[in-house]
């Protein structure tokens, strides 16, 4: 294991991330899996991502702690906005303002302490919510700040961030995970998850999920309300 790199993988606890966790184990990287809690609806993800992170064989997980509900601006951080239960147009009122952006930096943090040069994040811009720091053009920005934002960075052992799924479907992504070994059963999607983790069925995640499933020809294993 000393000879295998690091990586640091963001884990959610959903079928993305649980994804991106085992392509980086088949791609030989010995795994910290850093998950956050951010104030979101609830803590059925968090406790799905300590499931996930067992399952596919992280040699260490942590979560962190950031209080986004303080700014509020979310339905996923603020109790007084509802989640969408029909398709919007434009960004959905479940769009965190910078979440990713600052999951990335954290994990920017973790891996120059833990002297990893690989970062792991399942963000996707196919079938996904429209939120703006998903796309190729957010994780290449991120990329080229990793390079100066850090001492690593300055001394050119800068980390380089992996999106493998920006560009699958989620039935691709279903296909890939299912291969790797990815248990979905365990995972957690939903915006609204009650505290056993049982999906509502009806928000946006519920519903690219459903179709990802239905597209790859794979049973849902999704437990719903």
């Amino acid at each position: 294991m000393n000879d295998r790199p690091k990586a640091v993988v963001l884990l959610s606890g959903g079928l993305d991330s649980a994804t991106a966790l085992a392509i980086a184990r088949e791609e030989g990287f010995v795994c910290y899996a850093l998950s956050v809690d951010y104030d979101q609806r609830h803590r059925a993800e968090l406790d799905a991502a300590r499931r996930v992170a067992t399952a596919l064989g992280a040699l260490d997980h942590r979560t962190v702690s950031i209080g986004l509900g303080t700014i509020g601006g979310s339905a996923l951080t603020d109790p007084a906005i509802a989640v969408p239960e029909q398709p919007t147009d434009g960004i959905p009122g479940t769009y965190v303002p910078a979440r990713n952006t600052l999951l990335l930096a954290l994990a920017l943090g973790h891996a120059e302490v833990i002297d990893a040069a690989d970062i792991f994040v399942g963000v996707n811009a196919v079938d996904y919510s429209g939120y703006p720091d998903c796309r190729p053009a957010f994780i290449a920005k991120f990329q080229e700040l990793a390079a100066v934002a850090t001492k690593a960075g300055v001394e050119g052992r800068g980390a380089r961030i992996h999106a493998p799924l920006i560009d699958l479907t989620k039935a691709d992504i279903i296909r890939c995970g299912s291969a790797l070994g990815v248990d979905f059963g365990a995972t957690v999607s939903c915006y609204q998850a009650d505290a056993q983790g049982k999906a509502c069925g009806v928000c946006d995640s519920c519903r690219l999920r459903a179709e990802g499933f239905r597209v790859a020809g794979f049973p849902d294993p999704t437990r719903y309300r």
